[in-house]
């Protein structure tokens, strides 16, 4: 019977040792609470951090700047950087701008169909909201087919937050993006006459003068009617 006690015992302690073991085992493996990701607020100051300011001369006569937020999407604001000192987007139409929505561009082809050679970006959605002004990647049904493409809103588009890459701002010059030829595509694209950053000062590109062909210039066109 005292046998039987010590056992009684022993498991008795066993039992009780063992509880807060398990307690303290379940607070390690707790994960930590993660705090909110904080994002950088828009800096709309022209004179400060340059490099992050995409300089947009519109063939209306007009100039667009937009702050690209590489907090939000770093990846994306290297790929319009990368392109934009190519020079690749001079010259470029607006292929695809609808009234009360946005303005596309970025496809050298005019169609809405191309891109640069660089391959398709990964996605970096992030919770910031589209609204007037916004600066966002286009791209196809797949998530990850960002390449060259951007749009601006012109009003707030709250079913595109978290669905495509939001990775600027208009800071100045909204009133140009305002006047862009609307159209899919418009009868008179607006273009994009010269895309740069604004750290390296580019002069105003001047708009060619439109070129009207004249009718050409006969022996009998100089010779005068014969009067009755």
């Amino acid at each position: 019977m005292f046998t039987r006690l010590i056992a009684a015992g022993a498991l008795a302690t066993l039992a009780f040792t063992s509880i807060p073991a398990i307690a303290q085992d379940s607070e390690e493996e707790a994960p930590a609470p993660v705090a909110p990701k904080r994002y950088t607020p828009i800096n709309y100051n022209l004179q400060e951090d340059r490099e992050n300011i995409l300089v947009l001369d519109l063939s209306n006569g007009q100039r667009v700047q937009i702050r690209l937020m590489e907090q939000w999407a770093p990846n994306h604001v290297a790929r319009i950087k990368t392109l934009t000192r190519q020079g690749f987007y001079n010259g470029v139409i607006f292929h695809r701008v609808i009234d009360g929505f946005m303005a596309q561009t970025g496809d050298p082809t005019g169609t809405g169909q191309g891109g640069s050679q660089l391959p398709d970006l990964e996605e970096e959605f992030n919770p910031m909201p589209h609204i007037r002004g916004t600066v966002s990647m286009a791209r196809a049904q797949e998530e990850n087919s960002a390449n060259s493409q951007f749009f601006i809103n012109f009003y707030p588009r709250f079913s595109l937050d978290k669905r495509y890459t939001n990775f600027g701002r208009v800071i100045a010059g909204m009133a140009a993006v305002d006047a862009i030829n609307r159209g899919e595509p418009p009868a008179n694209p607006t273009k994009i006459l010269q895309a740069s950053l604004a750290i390296d000062n580019l002069p105003v590109p001047v708009a060619a003068p439109p070129v009207f062909e004249e009718p050409a210039i006969t022996a009998d066109a100089l010779n005068a009617p014969i009067g009755s």
